[in-house]
């Protein structure tokens, strides 16, 4: 059977990604590479899928503007979206890819879209984030 903790762990090395933190027994990494936009990304290896979330910022006012343009955005997004938490006031980036097959290149595209979005969106979510 594969270690799927030990082999995205490896991957997130290989790609110099810093693990902030790492708990095998809840299958959970925490990375960042600032210098990427990626800053406390959460990664749960939870079979059949890795599970890759990033907090972006709070909704303060709800707003139709806000939602429209996310929604929007997320048609340019190569791998992941932007998603809304349970209580819909904070807006996150997931992204979920099948862990079975993972391959380094898949994770590096997932991290490089991330990493786009971050660097061409930063306006509207500075913006978005003073609502």
């Amino acid at each position: 059977m594969k270690d799927h903790f030990q082999i995205t762990k490896n991957y997130l090395l290989e790609l110099n990604f810093n693990i902030t933190y790492e708990n095998r027994d809840e299958e959970l990494i925490v990375v960042q590479k600032e210098a990427f936009g990626i800053k406390n990304l959460i990664l749960g290896v939870s079979p059949p899928v890795l599970i890759m979330e990033q907090f972006v910022f709070n909704i303060n006012n709800q707003s139709d503007k806000i939602f429209k343009s996310l929604l929007q955005k997320n048609r340019d997004i190569i791998h992941g979206a932007f998603v809304l938490d349970e209580s819909g006031k904070r807006v996150i980036f997931r992204d979920t890819l099948q862990i079975e097959n993972l391959d380094l290149n898949e994770l590096e595209g997932s991290l490089n879209s991330l990493s786009l979005l971050m660097s061409e969106y930063s306006d509207k979510i500075i913006e978005f984030s003073k609502y």
